[in-house]
Order: structure tokens, then sequence, then C-alpha cells
């Protein structure tokens, strides 16, 4: 074969990417558009040796979960993968994939997942994976949004999304997938742009690109370039223009609305028209809205606890701001903002806590899935073993209740706290929540939204959480975690920070993860530290795209070389047969590696242990053969399942 031959193709899998994925003469080939079921003709374009790439030339026979996309543009933005594909069929891609990671690349034996439907488990080291949670209402959904702007062919000022792998602007005047208001103001912003012939921004061939982020937005890994002080709209690249990109926000509760502009510059003239003009297109916005719908709104804010300005239920331009990015950088945002106009932030809801947003900050951009996702979060931070039967369809009521149950007087570290959001919700019945987030603005945000909340034992630290928290480790080894929630950008954890979440020992571990692959990683990892994966919940943060959020909860099996004491036994003194035959070292074998993923322990091993223990060893107990100090020594790790064993029979 080779670049261009056609060829039939049947679609049986999907990518990691929402490419279709089909086998041809040993060969596996990634074809965008293609829908798992599909039978196509396919286009080969890029050859390797043991898998290419292709073109959809035709579908000869639709897949029975193939749907006309509702976007007019869906197969040219870098968004939206997958919708030519069924809901439910792109809920059931999603599920599969964490399911397929957690077994491949988490190394769990898929006999220990056997009841995926969250049905009751009784042996402590199967996991429960619970159907993923999807949306009623699947448009919409997003409050936030991250639009380039820059020029077409004809030299024209266009703002939309950058088509995959590329850094090629989609001219965008309508998006399904975000809140409606947002298309209004980018055509405020286009209409002010070539009105007051403001320049976009303009790469010079060979520049390094700013990428836009993933529908995901959950890269906040805190990198930043250092601002330039310029007054030019030419940067220290070569690269021309003024208005790199445009923020917006949306306070689905508030209906608090945030404009900023991030320009290659340090001001943006005639600001004052632009906000005029943002207004009038929000006020507009407001006119089209139903009368029925605002009266519904009104309604269901009546008595909420909210303040007064939740219970104004048209829209405003609450915070108008530019950032300033002069960088030649892969950064959307610069590190300074101006504000223009209102306040340096908009507030929203989660559930009935209030939070205060930046430009800056991360904020989840799905508020309808957030509440299930931090609920899921919360719920797996208050359990017990035993309330691990006792989970599926728990209300807010009964999850408050858990809560208060189980986490009280508990101490919860927070790593990638954003601006608070999960800490808040513990704080009110946790003893001590620490928080620790790299993004300084996003500190100061939480540490307002505590106030706010009138919230007072949630301590917020501002560092990479892989730095922060073996230095606090180191400094105070006796530092508690009762529970340990983390919420890492796309990379997952740093093995550092893996490595002191395990030395803290604390109960539970709840993972919340935006890519299941190094979420799968991490588990590996932490199992083979001594947790064991208990619960997985995918939940369907952003559809349409390839994205899946999940959280999960592990759990520590083994007990802690603290929880015992050392006592001496005389074992002459107890009643019928002696300690020693209360289990053969083959049982104590049997029992370790059964118990701890196949651990195997030798003789050797048991018989250094026991003595440890004060169990003497008869001439015909498998006694070493030398006392020779050179003589390997049990590992601590393999010492504790010993111990746990010989406690099980009741030898200690």
């Amino acid at each position: 074969m080779k670049k261009n031959d056609e060829f039939e193709l049947d679609i049986t899998d999907t990518g990691n990417e929402g490419e279709g994925i089909g086998r041809y003469e040993g060969m596996t080939f990634f074809v965008k558009g293609a829908v798992v079921g599909d039978r196509i003709l396919a286009g080969a374009t890029k050859l390797k040796k043991t898998y290419g790439y292709a073109r959809l030339v035709k579908v000869i026979t639709p897949s029975p979960f193939r749907v006309t996309p509702p976007c007019p543009i869906a197969g040219k933005c870098g968004g939206c993968q997958l919708q030519n594909v069924d809901y439910q069929k792109q809920l059931e891609i999603k599920e599969s994939k964490v399911y397929n990671d957690i077994v491949r690349l988490g190394k769990v034996d898929p006999s220990r997942i056997n009841q995926r439907d969250g049905s009751l488990i009784e042996n402590g080291n199967e996991v429960v994976f619970h159907k993923i949670i999807g949306m009623d209402d699947t448009c919409h959904y997003r409050n936030k949004g991250q639009f380039p702007v820059g020029l077409d062919k004809e030299g024209k000022i266009v703002t939309g999304f950058y088509a995959g792998h590329t850094h090629s602007i989609i001219p965008t005047e309508k998006c399904m997938i975000q809140h409606e208001l947002t298309d209004g103001i980018m055509q405020t912003v286009r209409d002010f742009m070539e009105k007051f012939s403001v320049p976009a921004y303009v790469e010079r061939e060979g520049s390094v690109t700013t990428k836009e982020a993933s529908i995901g937005d959950h890269d906040r890994s805190g990198k930043k370039t250092k601002s330039v002080d310029r007054t030019s709209s030419k940067n220290n690249s070569g690269n021309t223009g003024l208005v790199r990109h445009v923020l917006t926000r949306v306070g689905f509760r508030t209906h608090e609305v945030m404009v900023c502009i991030v320009i290659n510059g340090q001001e943006l003239p005639h600001w004052e028209s632009l906000r005029e003009m943002l207004e009038t297109s929000i006020g507009h916005y407001n006119e089209r809205l139903p009368q029925n719908m605002m009266s519904d709104k009104a309604e269901s804010q009546k008595g909420n606890g909210t303040n007064d300005q939740n219970n104004n239920v048209e829209y405003k331009l609450a915070s108008f701001s530019i950032n300033i990015n002069t960088e030649n950088t892969n950064v959307i945002l610069g590190d300074k903002v101006k504000t223009l106009y209102g306040t340096p932030y908009i507030t929203d809801y989660i559930g009935d806590l209030k939070y205060r947003i930046s430009p800056l900050s991360f904020y989840q951009v799905n508020p309808v899935q957030t509440l299930k996702l931090y609920h899921t979060a919360l719920k797996y931070a208050g359990k017990t073993s035993t309330q691990l039967k006792h989970s599926e369809n728990s209300g807010e009521e009964e999850l408050t209740d858990s809560l208060s149950e189980n986490i009280s007087g508990k101490t919860v570290w927070d790593l990638y706290c954003g601006i608070g959001t999960i800490s808040l919700f513990m704080a009110r019945k946790a003893k001590k929540v620490y928080g620790v987030e790299i993004v300084p603005q996003a500190i100061e945000d939480a540490k307002k939204n505590a106030e706010i909340n009138g919230i007072t034992n949630a301590e917020f630290i501002c560092g990479a959480a892989e730095d922060v928290m073996p230095a606090k480790f180191a400094e105070n080894p006796d530092l508690r975690a009762d529970v340990i929630v983390v919420d890492p950008p796309r990379k997952g954890c740093d093995e550092k920070l893996l490595a002191t979440i395990v030395k803290m020992e604390p109960e539970r571990i709840v993972y919340v993860s935006c890519d299941p692959a190094t979420l799968s990683r991490d588990i590996s990892y932490l199992e083979e530290q001594g947790y064991t994966l208990k619960e997985v919940q995918p939940v369907d943060q952003f559809p349409y795209s390839s994205h899946v959020e999940t959280v999960v909860l592990l759990s520590q099996l083994r007990q802690k070389p603290d929880d015992y004491i050392d006592v001496d036994i005389d074992v002459a003194e107890l009643e019928g047969t002696s300690a020693e035959t209360k289990a053969t070292y083959e049982k104590i074998k049997k029992y370790v590696a059964e118990h701890n993923d196949g651990m195997k322990v030798s003789n050797l091993y048991i018989a250094q242990v026991k003595r440890k223990c004060g169990i003497e060893l008869a001439e015909n107990f498998n006694l070493p053969k030398s006392e020779d100090a050179k003589q390997p020594q049990c590992p601590k790790e393999k010492e504790e399942a010993i111990i746990w064993a010989l406690k099980t029979f009741k030898m200690i």
C-alpha cells in the first residue's frame, strides 16, 4: 500500500480524539469523521510500519450510531469530535475508554471489576464501576469560552476555534455548546474591531503558536510567561497586531458576564466604546429571552438563600478587563489583568456555595455536571468501608448526612484546589481543610470564597502541589491527612507528590481526573504502594467531545506499622496446640498473595517476621539454615502483609 491508495474499511473502535479505528491487511488505520459501525471507503494519507492514517472518502454503509451533526462546522472545528455519533453511543464510548485504560494502564485485573452496574460488593478487592453520568440537555452547557482572533485570506477579522492540530481559525458565528449569550459577545467584538480599525494579532511564519485550550479546559499547570513592559503592538518575536484572544465567562446562576480581551500590548484603544457595545448586545439578548423563561427563573430563585444580585434574572456585564500577553508563547493568558469596568471577577454558585471567579482562575466549564462531579467526590471522601454498599443514587440530603457522620473531625488536603470549590464543600463538615494551588490569583479567590461563605477552617497555600506537600511533610512528619483529594491537570500527578501522599497514609484518596490514561497510570502506582481501587464514576463533562471526567476512590487496606504494639508472649502457656500450628507457611503465603495482588513471600521472610512478633520457631518449622547477617531481610511492605496474615490467623 502507498499514500492515496483507496480501500474499504470496517470501523470497529473509536480513538482518543474521536477518530474511527479499523484494520486492513494487518494494519491499524485512524480515520477522522468515521463512526464505529461504519463501512467506509478510505484513502491512505500517512503510513507507518504497523499503523496509518486515512481520510474518509465515502461512507459505504453507515453505522446505526451515525447521526447528522447539529453544528454546520462540526467536521472542521477541533472542539466537538463526536457530533456525528448518537449521544448514548458517545456515553458508551467514553465509559469504555475509562474501563479499558484502568484495566490496561492501571493494571487492574478485570475479574475485580465484575459489578459494573454499581450493585453491592462483598469482596474487599472488587471495584464498583458505575455507569457514566450523562446530560439531559447537551447544548449550550459551557460557562467559559476562549476564542482566538485572526484574519481570513481576505484580511477580514475572524473569531472562532482552531481546526484540529492546526493554527487555522475556523470562523464561528454560533457555537452550540457555548452559552448562547456568547455568540452576541463575539459578534460585538468583531464589529468593534472593524469599526475602530483595531488590528488582530498576526503571527509571523515559523513563530511559536498560541494553542487554543482543549475543550476540557483542564490544563492549569501554572506555566506562565514573563510580561514585557511594551506599549507597541509588535512583540519581541516579530508578531504583530493587538487582539489575540477573547475570554468569556457567564454565571449560570448569577447571570453575571465577564469579557476579557487578551492583547499584545498595554492598552486597548476605544475600550469605552466596546464596553457600551457589549452592554447593548447583552441587553438585546435579555429582550429575546421568552417571558415565561424569565418568570421561571425568578420563581426558581425564591427562597434559595442567595443575595440580591442573584435575584436579577437578566444578564449583565459585571467584569470587563484586558489581559496583557506580549510573549511569543503557547499560553493563552499572560500574568497581568487590568480591570477596565466593573469588578475583577464574577460570582456564581455550585450548590449553595458562592464562588468568586477571576480571568486567571480555574473553574469547571459545565456547571450542571460539575455539581454531580463534586457530589461524587464528596460522597467518596465521606465513605467508610461499610458504606461502599450503599452509595448508588445518593441525593444531596443523604450525601450531607454521610459527610457529617464520616468527615467530622477529619483533616482533608485538597490538591490542585483551584478557587476552593471542593475544599469549601468539605470544610463545612471536616475539622480542617488544606487547599494547594499554583495560580496565585486562584488562591486569593479561594481565600475570599471562604470568607464570603463564612468558612474559617480552610487554609489555602500557593505553590505547586508536588513541591508543597513533600516540603510540608518533611517539616512535620506527623502531618495528618485523613482524606486527600487530587484534581490535577491532564499530565496527572507527579510521582514525588504520589510518594508523599503514600507516606502521609490517608484513609482514602479521592482522585478527580480529566484524562483516563494518566489517572490509570497513577492508580497503578498507588495500588503498588498499598492502596486499592474501590469505586469508579465516569462523568460526561464535555458532551460531543472525546473528553471524559472520572472520579475514583482508593482506600488504604493494609494496616500501618503504628497500628501494632510489641507484646511478650509465652507460647508454652497457650492452651491447646501452639500458635505455630495455627497456620502453615503455605497458608500464610496463600493469604498474603490473595490479599495483596499476588505478592509472593518466602519461608525465610515469614520466619523473620514471626521472630519479630515473638513467635517461637520449632526445629522442624523451616528455620533459616544460617544466621548469617548477609541473609536478605524481609522488605517493609512484605513484613506488613505477613503481620496482617498472622493477625488474621490469630497468631498474634
